[in-house]
C-alpha cells in the first residue's frame, strides 16, 4: 500500500501572473494531475467579502489585504495535502516561508490584449493589465517576496492549460529546473517599433 503523504510533505504552490494569462485554467489542470486542493484568491475575496470598497474605475474589488492574508493562511493550516493558490497578487498574501514554488505565467501582450477585450474589460483596465504584463510586474514582485530560487516563468503562449500543467509538473518534480528570464516584451516590442502603442499613456 502506498504510504499516505505526509503533512510536512504537502506543496504550497502559488500559480501567478497578469489577468489572461491563464492561472485558473492551468491550476485546474495541475491540480487534476497532483491530487491538490486550488485557492483562487480573488474568488475568495467575493465569496468571503474580503474587501474594503469597489473601484469604479478599474471596475473591481479592493482587497483589505490583512485580513486577506490571516485568512489564506488559516487556509494553508487547514490542509493536509498539497494546495495551489492562484492569483495575481497571491505572492502578498502568503507567508513565504510557506511557498514551495511560484510560478508566473506569461503571455505575449498582442495575444493577451485580444483575451482581455473578449473578457470585456475597459480599456483602461486592458491598458494597466498589458503594461505590467510588458514591465514584469508579476515576476518582480515574486522574485522580491519569494526570492529567485523558488520562481519559475512559463510562457502559455500556443499552450494548452493541460500542457502548461505538465511543465510545471516536472519543476515540482526535480525533473526540471525553475528559471526566469525567459521573455523580453518590452524588448521585443521595441524591436518591432510597437512599444509606444502600449506605453503611450503611461
Amino acid at each position: 500500500m502506498k504510504e499516505k503523504k505526509r503533512t510536512s510533505d504537502r506543496r504550497v504552490l502559488i500559480i501567478t501572473g497578469t489577468p489572461g494569462t491563464g492561472k485558473s485554467s492551468v491550476s485546474k489542470a495541475l491540480a487534476s494531475k497532483i491530487g491538490a486542493k486550488v485557492v483562487s484568491v480573488g474568488e475568495l475575496v467575493k465569496k468571503e467579502r474580503l474587501y474594503t470598497e469597489w473601484d469604479n474605475e478599474r471596475e473591481t474589488l479592493i482587497a483589505d489585504m490583512k485580513v486577506l492574508s490571516r485568512r489564506i493562511n488559516q487556509i494553508i493550516d487547514s490542509i493536509k495535502g498539497d494546495l495551489i493558490i492562484e492569483g495575481h497578487y497571491a505572492v502578498h498574501v502568503v507567508s513565504p516561508e510557506r511557498v514551495r514554488f511560484v510560478f508566473v505565467l506569461r503571455k505575449n501582450p498582442k495575444y493577451l490584449k485580444r483575451i482581455l477585450e473578449e473578457r470585456g474589460y475597459n480599456q483602461r483596465k486592458i491598458r494597466e493589465n498589458l503594461v505590467a504584463e510588458i514591465l514584469d510586474v508579476c515576476l518582480f514582485d515574486a522574485v522580491s517576496i519569494c526570492g529567485v530560487e523558488k520562481v519559475c516563468e512559463i510562457n502559455t503562449d500556443f499552450k494548452g492549460p493541460s500542457e502548461v500543467a505538465e511543465e510545471i509538473l516536472l519543476i515540482i518534480e526535480g525533473k526540471k529546473e525553475p528559471h526566469v528570464g525567459i521573455v523580453d516584451w518590452l524588448g521585443m516590442l521595441e524591436a518591432e517599433g510597437k512599444l509606444d502603442d502600449y506605453l503611450k499613456d503611461f
